[in-house]
């Protein structure tokens, strides 16, 4: 199932006020694990930017200057958005912005059956604290660079935690690892021959035992076993 891992960073709380969307930052997963394929813009708001705001985020209005308005990056956002699954912390509050931005601009929003939101998933399976912070050292995920909130960052962050709280981890258990930590694509797991077979385990003496022993059972479905090769048993053609 192919999903969009989401955040967004604002000029303040409430678009139905003025307040306008100034980062999307956006991860692409497949069954839950990152394909490596992202979507990252900063967009000039069109109005200043609030104290309280740039001490959440540290973008300035100053640099958001020259950067593009939503309008001219909301089809390349739709087409990478497409009909997937948006998955966001606390969604109702990015996706309230994102629909009034795409609505300004005569773009399809984003419907309710397609908002996957962690917050939730992670108060039913945990309760207590869930904010992105405290999932990341519940779930033993490094997030030692994020000091300020910063849309891509943690939209990166928010995948990692999203494979966690939907179990995903554990299928790639099955198979294994690289060695650096990251999980192995998927596919037949081949070994090469071993350059030398190993020995045999059983002694002539064993063999020889094993032999007599089933010699006792008359017509019996073993008596079509031949003689032992040095590579084991084999069953004789009929």
């Amino acid at each position: 199932m192919r999903e969009i891992v989401l955040d967004t960073e604002t000029t303040g709380l409430d678009p139905a006020t003025g307040d306008r969307v100034v980062e999307i930052g956006a991860v692409e997963v497949l069954n839950a694990i990152p394909t490596g394929n992202v979507f990252h813009v900063y967009i000039n708001p069109e109005r200043d930017m609030p104290e309280e705001a740039f001490r959440v985020h540290g973008i300035s209005a100053d640099f958001l200057a020259d950067k593009p308005v939503f309008a001219a990056i909301a089809e390349e956002f739709s087409a990478f958005l497409g009909d997937a699954n948006l998955v966001a912390h606390n969604a109702s509050f990015d996706v309230n912005f994102l629909n009034h931005e795409l609505q300004r601009c005569g773009k399809p929003i984003i419907g309710a059956h397609q908002v996957v939101d962690t917050l939730s998933i992670a108060r039913r399976k945990h309760g207590g604290a869930n904010s992105l912070d405290a999932l990341c050292s519940r779930y033993g995920i490094d997030a030692s660079r994020r000091t300020k909130h910063g849309a891509l960052l943690d939209a990166e962050l928010l995948a990692e935690v999203y494979l966690e709280l939907t179990g995903g981890r554990q299928a790639t258990l099955v198979l294994g690892g690289t060695g650096d930590g990251s999980a192995r694509a998927a596919g037949p797991v081949r070994h090469a021959p071993r350059p030398v077979p190993l020995a045999p385990r059983l002694t002539e003496g064993e063999r020889a035992a094993h032999a007599a022993f089933m010699a006792t059972f008359a017509e019996s479905i073993w008596a079509k076993v031949t003689a032992q090769t040095e590579d084991g048993p084999r069953i004789a053609a009929e």
